[in-house]
């Protein structure tokens, strides 16, 4: 392959990929992928730009943002080798949505609430698909909670929500007996997912982010739990229960301090 640093970056970036999916002296492993194959990295390069801007390292964030680039990059020249749509189109579907998303912006229109017009925009283009309904286009392959939070959200657009927070808590003091009186796998599976919706719910009514938050309550579990394993001599394998609570309560209160 001739060197390509002469080439625009994005232009390098897809002679790359052109060349790892050539027939005549690319990559076996290249070749052989097709969308879904490179789907679950293509989530996963998502998450590790989502860590590397909680980390708050730009040089990071840019080589995450590069990798899931390299994503859109492979996707597009699949599709370009199926004789689907090149990377150009993407761009130009996307550069198109943009314009016509914000009228206010590119277009003489002006709008006194930004994110209502952004919504009635996308409820015009789900119209021009055919009918659907409110939930539909929440995609599938969304974390869970996630995914909860915005079928709840969909659903709140048509009027179907709780007036205030109490109804969602008490839907979960609801669920979490239902939990306790299920009497085989299948049925604390089930309600068990009921209860975790619930609290989606209740969450949403008190304005909280349900994903950034248990997000954040991950971290902190991770964080006091390596403090633990510090203050332990480096594993709570073999210490009481009692003496594992301790070293908790002891980093608990450290971080207060």
């Amino acid at each position: 392959m001739a060197e390509t640093t002469s080439l625009s970056p994005i232009d390098r970036l897809l002679a790359i990929m052109r060349q790892l999916r050539n027939p005549d002296g690319g990559c076996e492993w290249d070749l052989a992928q097709d969308f879904s194959t490179i789907a679950p990295y293509t989530i996963e390069e998502a998450y590790e730009v989502a860590d590397a801007i909680a980390g708050g390292d730009p040089a990071a964030i840019c080589d995450e943002l590069g990798d899931l680039l390299l994503q859109v990059v492979f996707h597009s020249q699949i599709a370009t080798d199926d004789g689907l749509f090149t990377f150009d189109d993407v761009a130009a579907a996307i550069s198109d949505k943009m314009e016509r998303r914000h009228p206010h912006i590119f277009g003489d229109t002006k709008a006194h609430d930004v994110r209502m017009q952004w919504e009635q925009i996308k409820a015009a283009e789900r119209a021009a698909d055919g009918p659907q309904g409110a939930l539909a286009g929440v995609a599938l392959s969304l974390p869970a909670l996630l995914r909860a939070q915005k079928l709840q959200a969909r659903a709140v657009r048509v009027g179907f929500d709780w007036p205030d927070a109490q109804g969602p808590r008490d839907k979960i003091a609801e669920e979490l007996a239902e939990v306790a009186d299920a009497d085989s796998d299948a049925a604390r599976h089930e309600e068990v997912g009921d209860l975790l919706f619930a609290v989606v719910n209740y969450a949403r009514k008190l304005g909280v982010d349900a994903e950034g938050a248990l997000r954040d309550a991950n971290l902190k579990f991770a964080r006091r739990f390596a403090a633990m394993e510090d203050r332990a001599g480096g594993s709570l394998a073999g210490l009481s229960l009692d003496a594992q609570e301790a070293h908790w309560q002891a980093v608990k209160a450290s971080e207060r301090s």
